[in-house]
């Protein structure tokens, strides 16, 4: 009777294979999504209604809508950036 061996990241690392959930685009593309989202946010910053005097900054375009719209890219695009893998055509499947 015959026993499969179970393979063990030792024996993985012995060939020199060691593979990383996220790499190193993963990352890039997820600095990016917080650079979009933290502009984002910044764009809906600003001052409030002071006293009896009516801010009518607060219906500006970029503060109602663009802002919005981009940290909501932001957030879209971080969950592509976490997911994303790259295809290596290189690389043999392990068929068992």
């Amino acid at each position: 009777m015959a026993t499969q061996q179970q393979k063990t990241p030792v024996e993985n690392k012995s060939r020199g294979k060691v593979s990383y959930p996220l790499g190193k685009i993963n990352f890039i593309m997820m600095a990016v999504c917080l650079l979009l989202i933290i502009i984002g946010f910044a764009l809906m910053g600003g001052s409030a209604n002071v006293g009896d005097k009516f801010n009518n900054d607060l219906f500006e375009t970029s503060r109602v809508t663009t802002g919005p719209v981009i940290a909501f890219l932001g957030f879209v695009l971080m969950a592509f950036a976490i997911i994303y893998r790259k295809k290596d055509n290189n690389v043999p499947e392990d068929k068992e």
